[in-house]
């Protein structure tokens, strides 16, 4: 039996556009990317996909993004789990900053270190920071050693695979087809687990925003296939401008 799952970047947001670190920011989609969300919907309607369970963060792009692509695949009905643990990786210190500045300011290297290394992490957060975690509501009921005041791609797959192990990987197992919708990062985590990608590579790795990647699993979930909706020229020039975010200007 082949498994589907279906990995969903957010639509650009506005920080996006304004070419901002965003991370646990709550940013709302621009028109381009509710624009983004809707062909995503229009590329998994076209596959003949059919959903039986979506998962999504708790951040209003993701979750704007999932109900934009679920209406024009006319399963808006589908049942939604939510997850912090699918929440976009922690940019700590670098939230709200302008990413050409930052490299204007610190040197291509080391943004590339800060935005694309596996295990080290921006500056941290000060925990009395108003854009800490601890004080936005949605968290009030997580133990707060569990918040982050900043992350690697390596802490962010260690706080996503408990959800891949005990929520979705047991529902792809059950023959269940499943949409995760969420973030550059949190996707990048669970792309390298599922194509067991090294440290190295996953340096190199950027996910386009609205762009459907379908994943075909044995009934082990080891996978068979994978592949970007619609025309892949056109995921590719999308992923190249992700990885250009940072350039400076």
């Amino acid at each position: 039996m082949t498994h589907k799952l279906v990995l969903l970047r957010h639509g650009q947001s506005q920080w996006n556009l304004e070419n901002r670190f965003t991370g646990w920011v709550d940013v709302d989609l621009t028109e381009q990317g509710r624009a983004e969300a809707q062909a995503a919907g229009t590329l998994m309607k076209a596959e003949g996909l059919q959903f039986d369970v979506a998962h999504v963060s708790l951040q209003k792009r993701a979750i704007r993004t999932l109900n934009l692509a679920l209406d024009t695949l006319d399963q808006l009905w589908l049942p939604v789990q939510k997850s912090w643990r699918l929440n976009e990786r922690h940019y700590g210190a670098l939230q709200g900053l302008d990413k050409a500045e930052t490299t204007a300011l610190h040197g291509e290297a080391q943004v590339k270190i800060w935005r694309r290394s596996y295990d080290i992490p921006p500056p941290p957060m000060d925990v009395n920071d108003p854009g800490h975690p601890s004080q936005d509501p949605r968290y009030a009921t997580l133990d707060a050693k569990a918040l982050p005041a900043t992350e690697s791609l390596a802490t962010t797959l260690v706080r996503v695979l408990p959800y891949w192990h005990d929520v979705i990987a047991p529902q792809l197992k059950a023959g269940q087809t499943v949409l995760v919708t969420a973030h550059g990062n949190s996707l990048r985590a669970l792309y390298k687990y599922l194509n067991n990608i090294g440290e190295a590579e996953i340096v190199e790795l950027n996910i386009p925003t609205g762009i459907p990647l379908l994943f075909e699993l044995d009934d082990a979930l080891n996978v068979i296939s994978f592949r970007y909706l619609g025309d892949p020229e056109a995921a590719k020039r999308a992923a190249e401008a992700v990885a250009n975010q940072a350039k400076a200007r």
